[in-house]
């Protein structure tokens, strides 16, 4: 069993470049996002959108149409390794983009992005299968964060970068430029990344099979509560990207200084992942993020406080409280998505699937509606921030059967095999 996968130890290419690799491939699906933000406007202008936030669905669709996608990568990695997966993920990815670039109308722009999503799903899936192939518990999670900081640093820069390429061409070259960095990332896998599939843990592509892996990772309670609980709290991410250029450009009146201050908050969430990586391993995952998510609830309390009070059209009180919120989800996506893959150790590709369909899916409905129901103030948003961070302490709590702070081993789940 397992002859035709090829098993490469982590050594040959290095913890440090493993960690970037996986990194930049995450990050090539964020740039998709936040690199168009700075060019919505013109692009609803070119095609005549007079429903401002008709534009929204350039982002929102694409990210419910990548959750929509995840189901499948993981299942078949677990099968055919998760180098195969990744390489079809990436070339979807540049295909669809060039495809984006040449369309003539809005809805040849909606559909190329869905199609986009649906086809390059695999790269938000295989680099969490990729790194539970090879790490676990704690320092797993340091890992992870390690990821989130490379991850998320990348597409800080993404609106400035698109504003770039719109002050010396159109918006139709933020997909070409997209898409050559997906080419590059083809090469740099092709020839760098390694196999991390272990030959025992293949799995037999049989429905049986595939769907008892399915149901044993997405109904185990210990990550059941963090799957939820980190779709919520994305969700809300979502959201400030799919309402940011009206909410910051617009409501708060940031005008072309618009990329820089979007960056500038997003920035903290690659502070806090970095400094997330130096502590987990000492205090464990659980203690952080669930010190994180009580602060998180905090700081949104705060935000529904402004929103409603005098200060709710001061861009000096919005962008400290975003700030926090962001910086917040560095010490809760890495850890809550390392505790809910710590006991999938035999079935990571279907685990990392499951899971970011449900977190994925999840996050992009919650962050349509939070887009759509934008009304011109910073108060949908923030009564969202504080919804979500309550309802995923519930689910936390339910997963951790009500108690906080512990520091557990979860054990691996065996693979599914059918006498």
């Amino acid at each position: 069993m397992g002859k035709s996968i090829k098993f490469s130890p982590p050594r040959e290419l290095g913890r440090t470049e493993l960690v970037v690799i996986t990194a930049m491939l995450m990050a090539l699906h964020a740039l998709a996002i936040d690199g168009m933000l700075p060019a919505l406007d013109e692009i609803a202008g070119d095609f005549g959108v007079l429903d401002a936030n008709k534009r929204q669905y350039i982002v929102g669709l694409f990210l419910l149409s990548t959750g929509a996608g995840t189901l499948i990568p993981g299942l078949l990695a677990d099968r055919f390794g998760r180098k195969k997966l990744l390489m079809i993920s990436l070339a979807c990815y540049v295909v669809f983009g060039i495809g984006c670039a040449f369309v003539t109308s809005f809805n040849q722009l909606v559909a190329m992005r869905i199609l986009q999503g649906l086809g390059s799903a695999g790269l938000m899936v295989l680099p969490g299968a990729i790194i539970r192939d090879q790490f676990e518990g704690d320092r797993m999670a340091r890992v992870f964060s390690l990821i989130s900081a490379v991850f998320i640093t990348v597409p800080v820069v993404a609106p400035t970068l698109g504003q770039l390429v719109l002050e010396v061409a159109g918006w139709r070259w933020i997909f070409v430029g997209l898409s050559l960095m997906g080419v590059v990332m083809i090469v740099w896998a092709a020839i760098r990344l390694p196999e991390t599939l272990h030959p025992e843990f293949r799995q037999e592509i049989r429905p049986k099979i595939l769907g008892r892996n399915m149901v044993i990772a997405a109904t185990s309670r210990e990550a059941f509560g963090y799957v939820l609980g980190s779709g919520l709290v994305i969700g809300t991410v979502f959201g400030y990207v799919n309402s940011a250029q009206q909410l910051v450009g617009e409501h708060f009146g940031a005008g072309e200084a618009f990329p820089y201050i979007f960056g500038a908050t997003a920035a903290t969430m690659a502070v806090s992942s970095i400094v997330n990586s130096r502590i987990v391993e000492r205090f464990g995952a659980r203690r952080v993020s669930h010190a994180g998510l009580l602060i998180f609830i905090l700081v949104s309390t705060l935000q529904v406080w402004v929103s409603h009070s005098s200060h709710s059209d001061s861009l000096l009180w919005f962008l400290p409280l975003m700030a926090c919120n962001l910086a917040l989800l560095g010490f809760l996506g890495a850890n809550f998505g390392s505790i809910a893959m710590q006991p999938f150790a035999e079935i990571a590709g279907a685990a990392s699937s499951i899971q970011a369909f449900v977190r994925m899916v999840l996050a992009s409905v919650i962050g349509i509606v939070i887009g759509q129901s934008y009304d011109g103030t910073a108060r949908p948003l923030a009564w969202a921030l504080l919804s979500a961070g309550a309802l995923a302490l519930v689910l936390v709590m339910f997963s951790e059967k009500g108690r906080l702070f512990r520091r557990l081993h979860a054990r691996p789940v065996p693979p599914v095999t059918i006498h």
